[in-house]
């Protein structure tokens, strides 16, 4: 008996590394912050002098300062796991130190600490965590504002608000913190579910799945079914790099709508010519252009337009396509033959040129670049949702439907469209990303939205003409794009794990 625990115990430490999730998460921040510090340190250094940037050089400082933080304690967690097969608690409370990092908008050391300092972590903890955080740098983002020549009329009212909203949210982040008690006798959370969700109003989506995981817990109690959903939260938040992509792309939903009442539209829009082409500074954080528009606020309002075209032309071809294949693959014979061929027809026809076309027989608009770039990709979404159909239209619970004497209809939207819905969820999500580089593409080219409005891919167009000169116009909107698309690829990863039956 005495060598079958001494062999447990060995397996365990042998194996803890690979175990382990805070070791794998602490690897990836150490190595991410630390490529960060390097880019930083590179930034800092004027080559045509050579000189330092001041400014730049005290963020490099503070950064490395925190990436050998992060460095000790990513060593210090090896060592307990490989010399007592868990963490130690003098290690976990590294994780407070590294708290601090939020003061340097380090997301990536942040998330990490959060997870550290808790030990046995729930899926509500998880969500509750990158809720505080969240709500903390929408705040921090929106008052940059405070250093331009003037903020908009709402500006105080509305960080008032999100101050108080933050200040309850910290207060629920605690209480679920300490919480150790079973989810049935927990009814304060229950309680906290409705207000949370009303914070949601500030586009903080973590607060909203919160709430509703509270509530569903709730009703697991006398419908054990929707327990498959709270499996499926818990999937995400144990993986991080999915959480990390539904932060930024939550943040960025959250900025887009918060910017209508700390954001003044004016500096984004109107031409300053006593401030052109500026380098970063406090008023201009990322500069401003040609004509003397804050970049900063034009990327934050370009945010909406990315997101807005993106979503809907997603859902257009989600629901359209979707009833397409779900018919088509239910009906069979002839019906799918007529749908699915006239569907080649489409499919044949690259939808980016399908697009162009559009666009140039309608105008230039945000309602036209949506309605091009929906069309061309019905027939993907058709075809998923078919042969998902043809799949599930063969189960037992579909031949009893019909048995029972239910209509087709019912029996296509009731039975077989919600059991076939995991696969395109997946890929709506996954294709959100392509909508979001299609749109800045086609803007780039003068084909998407107008010229005047401040969206990332004339963002983009405009700053490529300095590129010699002043850089950072074509960097920082291509930095947007990039980080919103692998988030969406991030998250699509999670979404597809989480709702693979096999993966149990």
């Amino acid at each position: 008996m005495y060598s079958i625990v001494k062999g447990n115990e060995s397996y365990i430490k042998k194996h803890a590394l690979k175990l382990s999730p805070e070791y794998t998460q602490a690897n990836f921040t150490w190595i991410t912050t630390l490529a960060l510090t390097i880019v930083f340190l590179i930034s800092s250094i004027d080559f045509s002098g050579p000189s330092l940037k001041n400014n730049v050089f005290i963020v490099f400082a503070v950064y490395a300062l925190f990436t050998c933080l992060q460095g000790l304690t990513t060593f210090l967690i090896k060592r307990d796991l490989q010399y007592h097969g868990i963490i130690q608690n003098r290690t976990r409370k590294f994780g407070y130190v590294l708290l601090l990092s939020i003061l340097t908008g380090n997301i990536f050391i942040a998330a990490f600490a959060f997870q550290l300092i808790k030990n046995n972590k729930t899926a509500q903890y998880t969500f509750a965590a990158y809720m505080l955080l969240t709500q903390v740098f929408i705040m921090a983002i929106s008052a940059l504002n405070l250093f331009k020549p003037y903020v908009s009329d709402t500006f105080l009212p509305a960080m008032f608000a999100l101050f108080i909203i933050a200040l309850f949210q910290l207060i629920a982040f605690i209480f679920i913190a300490r919480d150790n008690t079973p989810a049935k006798s927990a009814r304060w959370k229950t309680t906290l579910a409705f207000p949370l969700i009303l914070t949601a109003a500030t586009g903080n989506l973590f607060a909203l799945a919160l709430g509703l995981h509270f509530l569903i817990q709730k009703r697991k109690e006398n419908q054990p079914d929707s327990g498959k959903w709270v499996r499926i939260w818990e999937k995400i938040a144990g993986n991080t790099t999915s959480m990390l992509g539904l932060f930024f792309i939550v943040l960025t939903f959250s900025i887009s709508i918060c910017s209508y009442l700390t954001f003044d539209y004016d500096m984004a829009i109107e031409n300053n010519y006593s401030a052109i082409l500026q380098e970063p500074n406090l008023a201009y954080p990322l500069g401003t252009d040609n004509f003397g528009r804050d970049l900063f606020s034009r990327i934050v309002f370009g945010a909406r337009i990315s997101l807005i075209v993106g979503f809907l032309s997603t859902a257009i071809p989600f629901i359209i396509g979707g009833i397409l294949g779900a018919i088509s693959g239910y009906y069979g014979k002839q019906t799918d033959n007529i749908i699915m061929r006239l569907l080649d027809i489409l499919y044949a026809i690259p939808g980016i040129l399908l697009a162009i076309v559009i666009i140039a027989a309608f105008g230039s608009n945000t309602i036209t670049l949506v309605i091009a770039l929906s069309v061309g990709s019905i027939p993907t979404y058709a075809r998923t949702m078919r042969a998902n159909v043809l799949m599930v239209s063969n189960y037992e619970y579909v031949d009893s439907a019909r048995a029972l004497g239910d209509s087709n209809l019912s029996i296509i939207f009731r039975q077989v469209v919600p059991n076939s819905m995991a696969p395109m969820i997946v890929k709506a999500t996954l294709t959100i990303g392509g909508a979001v580089i299609a749109t800045s593409s086609l803007s780039y080219l003068g084909l998407g939205v107008e010229p005047h409005i401040p969206e990332w891919g004339n963002i983009l167009k405009l700053g490529s003409t300095y590129l010699e000169s002043h850089s950072y116009l074509a960097i920082y909107p291509g930095l947007a794009i990039i980080a919103l698309v692998l988030s969406f690829n991030f998250l699509g990863d999670g979404l597809r794990d989480a709702l693979d039956p096999k993966m149990d």
